[in-house]
């Protein structure tokens, strides 16, 4: 069952993402008119979706981040 997103909740989401992966140019914005998600945006970049999950009294969130295999480096 999806959920919705408070600041708070937003931001200590943030505040562990920005840690985990020592970057503070991670940024987690708030969708207007979808609650149950927030934006990802690295270095002003969008990147990803953390939708909030609640089922049985638990709490977890899924980051999907969607790769474009045009936008993979070539390996030489």
């Amino acid at each position: 069952m999806s959920s919705t997103f408070n600041r708070t909740e937003t931001s200590r989401l943030q505040r562990y993402l920005q840690e985990k992966f020592s970057n503070s140019e991670l940024v987690l914005k708030e969708r207007k008119e979808i609650r149950d998600s927030v934006e990802v945006i690295l270095a002003g970049e969008f990147i990803g979706t953390i939708y909030k999950d609640e089922e049985d009294g638990d709490v977890s969130y899924d980051f999907n981040m969607a790769i474009l295999e045009m936008d993979l480096p070539a390996i030489t």
